[in-house]
């Protein structure tokens, strides 16, 4: 799930810096090994809110992926890199939105048992990734993203295990759609604001 920066982000760590550039191919490696997983996942356990989850991984793959590219470029390079990330995230909300039109109107039997542990497995990654990012959560709108975005995600994962716990306990899909439905408008948010202070950023670089 992608909800991110809030505006007014500062560059108080220098963009090139190892550890940073290590931390990033942790994550983007991990994210695209997710990916995978949650796709066999939500297809087979024919969950929403995994199926959101998956693409969500994708997206941030790619997002490190770019966020890699761009680490000793220019201010203006970072920020149009940004922009790029915030209209991947409101992509993302777009289809997630859709999907939970789809299957409010064709009906869905999710799986809670494969919910429940892919999730887990999700937020053990997410988890593991952001805490590797706090350090940095204070950077440029490039870096911030990634920061805000890899700890929203692992909020998301919590709420897919809860959207488990709900389907087991009633019987029914609403939970994961419910679930499904709040990440997309996550990410739809995140990536207005996103998109806001890259613009900004480009203005002043």
């Amino acid at each position: 799930m992608s909800g991110c920066c809030s505006g007014g982000c500062a560059p108080t760590k220098p963009v090139v810096d190892r550890r940073y550039r290590r931390i990033l191919w942790i994550a983007l490696v991990l994210n695209a090994l997710m990916f995978c997983v949650e796709l066999a996942g939500g297809l087979g356990g024919d969950s929403a809110s995994l199926l959101a989850d998956a693409v969500d991984f994708l997206g941030d793959a790619g997002n490190y992926a770019l966020s890699l590219m761009v680490l000793a470029a220019a201010a203006s390079s970072r920020a149009r890199v940004a922009l790029v990330k915030g209209w991947t995230m409101a992509a993302y909300g777009a289809f997630v939105l859709a999907k939970v039109a789809w299957d409010v109107a064709t009906g869905s039997a999710p799986q809670p048992l494969v919910m429940g542990a892919i999730g887990f497995l999700a937020l053990l990654v997410n988890g593991g990734v952001a805490l590797l990012l706090y350090a940095y959560r204070d950077g440029d709108a490039n870096m911030r993203s990634v920061w805000l975005c890899t700890r929203n995600d692992a909020i998301g994962n919590a709420a897919v295990m809860l959207a488990a716990l709900g389907v087991f306990g009633a019987g029914r899909a609403w939970p994961d759609l419910a679930v499904a439905l709040v990440m997309g408008f996550l990410a739809v948010s995140g990536a207005w604001q996103v998109i806001g202070q890259a613009r900004r950023e480009l203005r002043t670089a």
